[in-house]
């Protein structure tokens, strides 16, 4: 299943509070490119993020015949760099409508200086290692806290929290990272659970 990485074009006429409603959308992971002019720093300056100066984003009274595609290349080439970050672009009005319409031609614009756009991409991998050593730690803990706490209570939360991770959009691999964690450390605790002098084998 595909998800969508969010571009987000602001006018360099958006409101304090546009800029404002924006800023709390976005992710820890985000990119500005920027339009090198005064208008474009007060929007980027509100965002309170760094922003990534292009030339290519001024302003130009007569623009090329390619200039669409041109400011597509631009965007996609800071997009593909990290799939799973926003990205945020800065100028003037007319700038953006040339680089919506080919960018994303299939999605109409909103209303108003702010525009979200979506360009398709696989989902976040699952960082298996981080998985798996997460759950070693899981089975030593649940383990040391078996005195007072039964030792499948810990593995079965964390199996609750991956359940419910998997329905919310973009966070999927948390989810899956979740349960492999909670399968790995099933697995570490029946192998200490065998060698043991609790099982039968052992003895």
């Amino acid at each position: 299943m595909s998800e969508l990485q969010r571009i987000f074009t602001v006018s360099v006429q958006a409101s304090t509070k546009d800029v404002e409603r924006l800023r709390a959308r976005l992710g820890s992971s985000v990119r500005v490119l920027t339009a090198p002019t005064v208008e474009a720093r007060r929007v980027v300056e509100a965002l309170g993020r760094e922003p990534v100066p292009e030339v290519l984003l001024a302003p130009v009274r007569f623009p090329d015949v390619d200039r669409g595609h041109r400011l597509d290349e631009l965007v996609r080439r800071h997009a593909v760099e990290d799939r799973y970050r926003d990205l945020v672009v800065v100028a003037d009005p007319a700038t953006l409508t040339l680089l919506l319409r080919v960018l994303a031609p299939d999605q109409l614009p909103e209303s108003g200086p702010v525009t979200e756009v979506g360009l398709p991409r696989a989902p976040r991998p699952v960082p298996l290692g981080k998985a798996a050593a997460g759950g070693v730690g899981l089975a030593v803990v649940a383990g040391v806290l078996s005195p007072v706490l039964a030792p499948w209570v810990l593995p079965a939360l964390v199996a609750l929290a991956g359940l419910a991770f998997l329905v919310v959009p973009g966070r999927r691999y948390v989810g899956q990272a979740l349960l492999i964690a909670t399968a790995v450390s099933v697995v570490v605790t029946l192998m200490a659970i065998a060698g043991s002098a609790r099982f039968p084998g052992a003895w």
